[in-house]
């Protein structure tokens, strides 16, 4: 954190910032009515190139979004691979959007240093049609139906898929993949680790160009652009690498016919409708997979090391270069973390300590990258269809600055995959007590000039960028301010002076829009 703070390490360039859903999200919406759960349902996700993010499961990116990873599952009988998880969208759940997929948060540091989740995959058949019609079949009144609620897990029959990430430096990422088969017999699994571009080329800007993922012997190699370098993806495994483009797929989706031979979707069509010419046979695309394949006995384990590297930075020679030999580097990482974060609170208890660290990484776990111009979702690009004249007299209509480019604190990854004003104070002061820099800049981060309004009021969250907040923000940079100083014994008197004076301006535009009656008072939500 030392090194990320005040030396200009960039620790913080990759992380856990992959978002878990981008379809269903306002900024994905360029319907005519607005209802964005249909306009982008989850069965469009998986061939349907996304505008301004992507997701996948417990996966990463670097903090601009521009590379991501993330791995892929089929377990034989799946109608879809697993890659990303699933849940129902708001018309669908008995008490609205809810997710389905069993996966935790385990571990996450600060820097992203040394990251762990843990996922439940099921050995049968993924039941996402009962899952939908039970859920449309109850009421308000009556509980969830859960994926447990199905039986699926009977008998253990699901794997555990363990998923770690250790840094050698801020652009060498290793990666191990732990999958246990936890039912009574054999089970057939696939594991498809995936690098790929986020789609910043389709949409007719000169300046943004494709530049596919290839192979360099066995290595697999991108150049993003942007800035991020050349990055290489080594396997430690036996297999081989599969190609395809993160192109929507014209002809499922929509009947017309495809401008581009291969699609978002084409390891789904190559394993699981076996169409041979969904995978390019060039070897090179915008979206890359290591096909490994295997079938574990029961309890057995198979673990699989991958290793990223980037642009050096010179802390690698610690830990090596190669994709063998990585336990020292996972060791020192986890005992890293182990002593940061229960040498914050050494006086709790194993209980304690265990919901406390949990706690930590889901905070660190929801930082996602989040990216919105709301000027060109409002006129469209130029190679897309334009959008319904009538979003530009809607309330998101007034916000035509607003240009997000940023990593977020979310209120929750997966059902509220966007930015919230008022949630995202609490978690600014969450952070304190882990991460002061990062407290101050969530803290002030919607109040930065690519956010505020002219009139100063601040963004509340994108299903209604206008709506009024309760001007907690004075609140929360002050109990950061107390908490800091606690922590490090430094008052930071430059961050309340930033505060104050964006502070200042936020709470004339509150006053004025919501104080009618004089008291000081909020008047409403």
């Amino acid at each position: 954190m030392a090194e990320r703070d005040h030396e200009d390490v960039p620790w913080g360039l990759w992380g856990s910032y992959l978002p878990e859903r981008q379809w269903g999200t306002v900024r994905e919406d360029y319907s005519a009515d607005g209802n964005a759960w249909s306009s982008f349902p989850h069965d469009h996700a998986r061939s349907r190139a996304y505008r301004w993010g992507e997701d996948g499961l417990l996966g990463i990116c670097d903090n601009q979004c521009r590379l991501c990873f993330s791995v892929a599952l089929w377990n034989g009988v799946d109608p879809i691979l697993k890659e990303r998880p699933f849940g129902l969208a708001n018309e669908e759940g008995n008490h609205g959007e809810d997710i389905k997929d069993y996966y935790f948060h385990i571990a996450n540091t600060p820097t992203h240093s040394f990251m762990r989740g843990l996922y439940k995959y099921p050995q049968q058949r993924f039941p996402y049609e009962q899952l939908i019609e039970e859920n449309g079949r109850r009421g308000r009144d009556q509980p969830e139906f859960e994926l447990v609620d199905t039986g699926i897990f009977a008998d253990d029959r699901y794997f555990d898929v363990w998923i770690e990430y250790a840094k050698a430096s801020p652009t060498d990422l290793a990666i191990r993949i732990r999958a246990v088969n936890r039912g009574p017999d054999p089970a057939p699994l696939t594991l498809l680790p995936t690098l790929w571009l986020r789609n910043t080329w389709s949409w007719g800007y000169p300046d943004e160009q494709e530049q596919p993922l290839i192979l360099e012997g066995d290595l697999l190699v991108a150049n993003p652009g942007g800035g991020l370098g050349r990055y290489q993806l080594a396997c430690g495994e036996e297999g081989r690498w599969i190609f395809t483009d993160n192109e929507t797929n014209t002809e499922r989706l929509y009947g017309e016919p495809n401008a581009r031979c291969f699609h978002k979707d084409g390891f789904h069509r190559y394993l699981i409708e076996a169409e041979q010419g969904a995978i390019n046979p060039a070897q090179r695309g915008t979206k890359a997979a290591r096909l490994l394949q295997r079938t574990l006995q029961p309890g057995e384990e198979w673990q699989l090391d991958l290793r990223l590297s980037g642009p050096p930075q010179g802390a690698e020679a610690a830990f090596g270069s190669g994709v063998t030999g990585l336990d020292p580097l996972f060791e020192a990482r986890e005992r890293e973390w182990d002593d940061f974060f229960f040498g914050r609170v050494p006086n709790l208890g194993a209980d304690d300590r265990l919901i406390h660290s949990s706690g930590a990484a889901g905070l660190f776990w929801c930082k996602k990258y989040y990216g919105w111009s709301v000027l060109r979702w409002l006129e469209g690009d130029p190679t897309a269809p334009r959008p319904p004249a009538q979003r530009l007299h809607t309330q998101n209509g007034q916000w035509q600055r607003l240009h997000a480019h940023d990593v977020i604190s979310m209120p929750d990854a997966w059902e509220y995959p966007y930015f919230c004003q008022w949630d995202l104070m609490f978690h600014a002061v969450a952070f304190a007590v882990f991460d002061p820099a990062t407290a101050k800049h969530q803290c002030m981060l919607l109040r930065s000039p690519h956010y505020t309004a002219p009139n100063a009021q601040t963004p509340a969250y994108e299903w209604a960028l206008s709506d009024p907040n309760p001007p907690i923000g004075a609140w929360a940079a002050m109990r950061i301010f107390q908490i800091d100083r606690k922590v490090s014994d430094e008052p930071d008197l430059g961050f309340l002076r930033e505060a104050l004076r964006k502070l200042i301006l936020e709470y004339g535009w509150w006053a004025n829009r919501n104080d009618r009656s004089g008291d000081n008072v909020f008047e409403g939500g």
